[in-house]
């Protein structure tokens, strides 16, 4: 195994988490609607990235599954309602800014392997993994966005609410 078929292998499992940790907070925190839309949207957009990357695995000899399901689990209904019973006590806050953070995290790290795929493609001039890296990527950057605002906008209050 190459070191790009290594990238592609450990960027795809990336993806993979982020989307279903995405998918989980917005499960979790199905009381917070924009939060649960925007997070749902983001792990499509992990999702989209995932089959992609298993597409360009494939060229490159290796294989790789597609994107999870965890919709309609036991553990998604079992979220959800826990989110519904929480309701807006000041421990959902916690577990958010928790949340926030540990998807911000995944999301810088993908971030680097994005980057790490565009320099081996720009070295090895292979213009489709140059594509996709380049077409992926800013919307990895989005995902940080996302999560680095809401934690500057939610910190101040959760954090110094007694």
């Amino acid at each position: 195994m190459n070191g790009i078929t290594l990238t592609l292998r450990v960027l795809h499992h990336g993806e993979r988490r982020l989307a279903d940790d995405l998918v989980a907070m917005a499960e979790r925190h199905a009381v917070e609607h924009e939060i649960h839309h925007v997070a749902t949207d983001l792990a499509a957009w992990s999702n989209a990235h995932v089959r992609r990357l298993a597409a360009m695995a494939a060229d490159h000899g290796l294989h790789l599954g597609g994107p999870h399901d965890p919709s309609g689990t036991l553990l998604a209904t079992l979220r959800s309602k826990a989110s519904q019973a929480m309701g807006r006590r000041p421990e959902p806050g916690l577990l958010l800014l928790r949340d926030l953070r540990e998807l911000h995290l995944a999301a810088a790290e993908n971030s680097l392997h994005w980057e790490m795929l565009a320099q081996a493609a720009r070295a090895s001039k292979d213009t489709q993994l140059l594509d996709l890296a380049s077409e992926c990527h800013p919307q990895t950057l989005r995902q940080m966005r996302w999560t680095n605002t809401l934690i500057k906008e939610l910190s101040p209050q959760i954090l110094t609410s007694p």
